[in-house]
C-alpha cells in the first residue's frame, strides 16, 4: 500500500539537497571553497591552532578527510601547518590571516542558517522535527552512516537515492492517519525534482 505523502516527502528531501547543493556551488565559484573547507577554517578561526585528530574531531570528519582539506588549504595559504614547541613530533594547525580574511568575506555555512531559524521555534516544534529526521533516519537504514555537522549536497543525494525503497515501504505505515496541516502545505506540483551532486 502506498503513501499519499510518499512523493511529496521524497520531493521535499530533494529540495533541501538542491538548496545545499546551490549554496555550495556559491562558494565555489566565489571563493574557491568548500562547505567542510570552510568549517574547517571557522573552527580554526574560533578554537585556535590544534592537530589534524583533534580537528577531525571536532568538524566529525576522517582523518583522511580531514588530511585532504588542510593539504588544499596550506596550498592557497589559507592554514599552515606548525611543530608544537612542546612536542616537535606534534604538529599543529593554525589558521593564516589570509585564512581569517577569508572566513571574513565569506557568507555563513548554510547550516548555520538553518540553525539560528531553528533555534526561534518552539521547543516542541524542534522536537517534532527532531523526532520525525530520526524516524527518516531509520526507515533508510542509514543509523551508522558517518554524520559529520555538516550539510553536504553529495552526502545527502547519496542516503536519498540509495534509501528511497526503505523509505517507500514505510511511509505508508509510519505516516497512516497522518494529515497535512494548512500553514505547512507548500503546492509543488508544477516543481520537478532535481538531483544534486557536488564534491566534497
Amino acid at each position: 500500500m502506498e503513501s499519499k505523502y510518499e512523493e511529496s516527502i521524497i520531493r521535499s528531501l530533494r529540495r533541501i539537497n538542491r538548496a545545499i547543493g546551490i549554496h555550495s556551488r556559491y562558494l565555489a565559484s566565489k571563493f574557491g571553497l568548500t562547505i567542510p573547507q570552510l568549517i574547517c577554517l571557522r573552527t580554526l578561526a574560533r578554537i585556535g591552532e590544534m592537530t589534524p585528530g583533534n580537528l577531525a574531531k571536532e568538524v566529525s570528519l576522517s582523518q583522511g578527510t580531514i588530511t585532504g582539506i588542510i593539504d588544499r588549504l596550506t596550498a592557497r595559504q589559507l592554514v599552515e601547518r606548525e611543530r608544537s614547541t612542546k612536542d616537535r613530533r606534534q604538529v599543529l594547525l593554525a589558521i593564516t590571516p589570509t585564512g581569517r580574511e577569508m572566513i571574513e568575506n565569506a557568507p555563513s555555512p548554510l547550516q548555520e542558517q538553518f540553525a539560528q531559524q531553528l533555534v526561534a521555534l518552539p521547543e516542541e516544534n524542534q522536537h517534532i522535527i527532531h523526532t520525525v529526521l530520526k524516524q527518516i533516519i531509520r526507515m533508510m537504514k542509514a543509523e551508522k552512516v558517518e554524520a559529520a555537522p555538516l550539510l553536504s549536497a553529495e552526502s545527502l543525494t547519496v542516503l536519498v537515492s540509495e534509501g528511497e525503497e526503505s523509505l517507500n515501504a514505510e511511509l505508508g505505515e509510519v505516516l497512516e492517519g497522518e494529515t497535512d496541516s494548512p500553514d505547512s502545505v507548500v503546492s509543488e506540483s508544477n516543481e520537478k525534482p532535481t538531483d544534486t551532486k557536488e564534491k566534497t
